[in-house]
């Protein structure tokens, strides 16, 4: 990604890779330099690619690092099935490998489920935790209808460039390993976990997602002890990519960092 700094990262055996982007206008409050940072995580078969939007935005106003997990995006796949734990324990070693404080966790999909996870972990250094396009709806807990809705999002409410960039990311990383991570996907109780959290949690969707429905996000907002909903109009599950300056604004106001400006911009160029 054009103006960040890219680098390998290896913890446990496992590596990925790790895209940091320093806060860059000037004039901020000083509250700003000590403001936590934002970390981004990808869900399933993806990678940062798909983030790259919103962490441009995000990189306005907070220090924003994106990261690959093991067997995603150009890192290598593991020699072992890795447990949604697995992923959430990688993201704190790698970060506090970086010297990184603490970390508004934002994930995105089953990057929702690696956040959670990381939030429960150590929560003493996660102020906030934002679940974007959350899974899996504990109504559509099969395969089958896991995928009847990826491909009636795709179609209905995707744009060619998130298709692109998603399904790219998808032939990337393999048949192999997407499939034993769907596994561990399908088995986490994302509604259940949720419940443990002391941190406040924003939830948010497209408000066309056919994968994180608004019910299921409804009932996540609800179980959380200190849960928030927001849903994005006309977008869909890749709700970061088609709806990036509503979705930068609301985490923005969400953990209470300045408002990048972007849904501003975006009015005035229509």
């Amino acid at each position: 990604m054009k103006g960040t700094e890219a680098t390998a990262v290896e913890a446990g055996g496992l590596r990925g890779r790790m895209y940091a982007s320093r806060a860059t206008p000037s004039g901020l409050p000083d509250a700003v330099a000590e403001a936590p940072t934002i970390v981004l995580i990808h869900g399933i078969g993806v990678s940062h690619r798909y983030l790259a939007r919103l962490h441009h935005v995000l990189a306005r106003t907070a220090d924003t690092i994106s990261i690959d997990l093991p067997g995603f995006g150009s890192a290598p796949r593991p020699d072992r099935l890795l447990t949604v734990a697995d992923h959430g324990a990688f993201i704190h070693e790698v970060l506090d490998q970086a010297g990184v404080g603490p970390r508004i966790l934002v994930g995105h999909s089953m990057g929702a489920q690696f956040v959670l996870e990381a939030a429960l972990q150590r929560p003493g250094q996660v102020p906030h935790v934002v679940l974007m396009g959350p899974v899996v709806d504990v109504r559509r807990r099969t395969v089958l209808r896991q995928m009847l809705a990826l491909a009636r999002d795709a179609i209905r409410y995707e744009t060619l460039g998130s298709n692109a960039v998603v399904f790219s990311d998808y032939l990337r990383c393999g048949p192999g390993w997407y499939l034993k991570q769907l596994r561990v996907m399908m088995n986490y109780r994302t509604e259940d976990r949720i419940r443990g959290l002391g941190a406040p949690v924003l939830v948010l969707r497209g408000a066309s997602d056919p994968i994180a429905t608004g019910e299921w996000c409804r009932i996540l907002a609800r179980r959380a002890p200190a849960g928030r909903l927001v849903e994005v109009p006309g977008c869909g599950h890749v709700v970061q990519y088609t709806g990036t300056a509503q979705v930068a604004d609301a985490i923005s106001g969400f953990a209470g960092l300045p408002d990048s400006g972007a849904a501003e911009q975006t009015q005035n160029r229509r």
